[in-house]
Parts: structure tokens; C-alpha cells; sequence
């Protein structure tokens, strides 16, 4: 009896120091645990917290697991539409390099039957937004979903177009950016610099409801200024050079607005216009830098920065009914101090003060 007696209050001892062993093993992890993080919390610096807390947004949809697809279309390739899409993907680069957004692009080369294959492509694709720049990439992205939330840039009459019923109500799934241009603003502009014009030749693609709208204003600002105007249609870039050969001897200057077709034409309309010399006023700071004389029109910097914004506020959970469409914020002010000079116009001391001055 006692040998027994004493073998079982041996192993009950045994029993309890290996029970004591494992509750310190359990209990020194979970200290160590805390130490780390206390360590590391402590550690960290007030410039190291300031940076963590910039990119707080992006952590949380990473540990969520949450990347969304940003799909960006353009309809064709030309050095405005070009520095819309650079500089919405400038803007949302930090969001890309955190992980909160992927960014895939598609150029239809301006093939515009490819456009409905491109958009359906991006939506099978899984994209979470889609935006397309200009008129006719819009109103095709528009007419191929109603749930996906579409941010168009560069459409300069999104009513007239079909896109929203007010500017101030986006109740469906689409919003964006208006380029429109202050076309009354550039005429007067035409006959500050060049007060003798009496006839505008206007070239432009009736195709292109942003440059039609455009046109439309010139003309009744004209007949309502005494002014005349002869017009030049075109359906692509190789009818551009045909078109203001066309108006060459009946105009005093040429006036395009923002329209892509022309612009991705500028050299070919540039040259029948120095030929002739004959001032060309535009709607756009690229057909500025292109040659055209002067504008008051589209920054298309800005615009690509409003359109990445509005995008910014809906990847952080604004919806589409709280971003009603934007018109572009600021007006590029142009002149192109080397066609100035090779029409013989001299520029006031004014006039430098007011406008970027090119080529200077």
C-alpha cells in the first residue's frame, strides 16, 4: 500500500509540473507577442506615423482584399486626348502603387466600330469603372451598361448627347467632366488680334456633336456680331487639307472648336493656312501648340485632373447621384508667339500678361 500510494503522488506531481510548463509556454508567446507590437509602436517616428496615416484608405482596402478596376478607353490617338488619359493616370498613381486600384486601357486607334468590342471587353473584364474620354467613347459606354458607374472626360454637351438629363442630376449610373468652350470668348479674342477679319472659315466634323454644338455658337455669335462665316465639313483627317483649301480667297480666318478630328489633322490644316496667310483659331491648347494662333479653350491638364478626382471620391465610396457632372475649372489662354509673328501680328504688353505666351 504505501509503494503504491507513494508511485501515484509521483506521478500526480510529475503531471502537474508539465501542466505548469506548457501554461508558461502559452503565456510567454502571448507576452512576446505584445512586446513586439509594443516595441514596434514605439519605434515608429512622427514622420513614419504621418506617412501611415496618408495611406490609411489604401491599407484598409487591401486587408479587405478589395483592388478596384479602373478602365479607361480612348476612341483614337492624338495629342489631347493623349494628355487626358497621362494625366488621370498621373493623379491616381499613388492609389495604383497601393493596391487599391488597377488601371487597364484601350485605344480604338479611331476605329470607332471597335468601341462597343472594347467596352464589352473591359465589362467582362470585371471592371468596377469605366472611363471613357470623349463623346463617342461615352455614349457607347453608356449604351452598353447601366449598372458599371461611368466618369467621362472631355464630352462637351453631355445633355445634347444623350449621356444625362441635367448637368446638376446624375441619378443613373454615369457623370463626368464637360469640356465645354467659351467659343464667344475666342471670337473676340480673333478680333482683338486680328480686327480686319470680317469672314470665318469654320472646319469641322459634323460627326462630332461636341464640335457641332461649338460651331452652333459661333454662328449665332456672329450673326448677332455683324460678323460672316463660310463653313467646310470634313468626315476624317484626309478631308481636312481639302476643306480649308476649299475656303481659302472667301475668309479672313479660320475657326475650328474642340474637335478631334481636326486636331489630329493640325498639320495638314496648318500648312493650307500659312500658305494663305490665315489665322487659325481653336479650341484647344494642343492645336495651339500645334500652330493655331490662339485660343481661350480647353486645359486639357485640368481636365484630366477633374476627371481622376471625381474617380478618387467614388473608389472612397461617394456615388455617382453625389458627383453631378463638373465643367472643366479652368480655360487655357493661349497664343502661339511664332505664328503671331509669321502673320505679322504684334503682341501688346497686355496680351503677354494675360495669356501663356508659346514659342517666345
Amino acid at each position: 500500500m504505501k509503494k503504491s500510494k507513494k508511485t501515484n503522488l509521483l506521478a500526480y506531481g510529475m503531471s502537474l509540473i508539465m501542466a505548469a510548463g506548457m501554461l508558461a509556454g502559452c503565456g510567454s508567446g502571448t507576452t512576446s507577442t505584445t512586446a513586439d507590437a509594443t516595441t514596434a509602436g514605439s519605434a515608429a517616428s512622427p514622420t513614419t506615423a504621418a506617412s501611415d496615416a496618408a495611406t490609411t484608405a489604401a491599407a484598409t482596402d487591401a486587408s479587405t482584399g478589395k483592388t478596384y478596376k479602373i478602365g479607361i478607353i480612348q476612341h483614337m490617338d492624338h495629342p489631347s486626348l493623349n494628355q487626358i488619359y497621362e494625366t488621370i493616370v498621373e493623379e491616381l498613381k499613388p492609389l495604383e502603387e497601393a493596391g487599391t486600384i488597377e488601371i487597364v486601357y484601350q485605344n480604338a486607334s479611331g476605329d470607332s466600330t471597335m468601341l462597343p468590342t472594347i467596352v464589352q471587353e473591359m465589362i467582362t473584364g470585371g471592371v468596377d469603372i469605366l472611363v471613357p474620354i470623349a463623346t463617342p467613347t461615352a455614349q457607347v459606354a453608356a449604351s452598353a451598361t447601366k449598372e458599371i458607374p461611368i466618369v467621362f472626360s472631355a464630352v462637351s454637351n453631355p445633355v445634347e448627347a444623350g449621356l444625362v438629363e441635367s448637368l446638376d442630376k446624375t441619378d443613373g449610373n454615369i457623370t463626368g467632366v464637360s469640356n465645354s468652350i467659351p467659343v464667344e470668348d475666342i471670337i473676340k479674342l480673333a478680333l482683338e488680334l486680328t480686327p480686319d477679319v470680317k469672314t470665318f472659315g469654320m472646319v469641322y466634323n459634323t460627326s462630332e456633336i461636341n464640335s457641332v454644338t461649338g460651331i452652333e455658337k459661333a454662328k449665332a455669335y456672329c450673326d448677332a456680331n455683324g460678323l460672316k462665316y463660310e463653313e467646310a465639313t470634313v468626315t476624317g483627317t484626309a478631308d481636312v487639307q481639302q476643306a480649308a483649301s476649299s475656303l481659302v480667297g472667301s475668309v479672313d480666318a479660320f475657326f475650328t472648336p474642340n474637335d478631334n478630328t481636326v486636331a489630329s489633322a493640325m498639320a495638314a490644316y496648318l500648312q493650307v493656312a500659312t500658305e494663305a496667310n490665315l489665322p487659325i483659331y481653336v479650341g484647344a491648347d494642343s492645336m495651339v501648340i500645334d500652330g493655331g494662333l490662339a485660343t481661350v479653350g480647353i486645359d486639357y491638364t485640368v481636365l484630366g485632373k477633374q476627371t481622376a478626382q471625381m474617380v478618387q471620391r467614388l473608389v472612397n465610396g461617394e456615388t455617382i447621384a453625389e458627383n453631378p457632372v463638373e465643367q472643366i475649372a479652368e480655360f487655357a489662354k493661349m497664343i502661339n508667339a511664332k505664328t503671331a509673328q509669321e502673320l505679322g501680328i504684334e503682341l501688346s504688353d497686355a496680351m503677354k500678361a494675360e495669356f501663356t505666351i508659346l514659342g517666345e
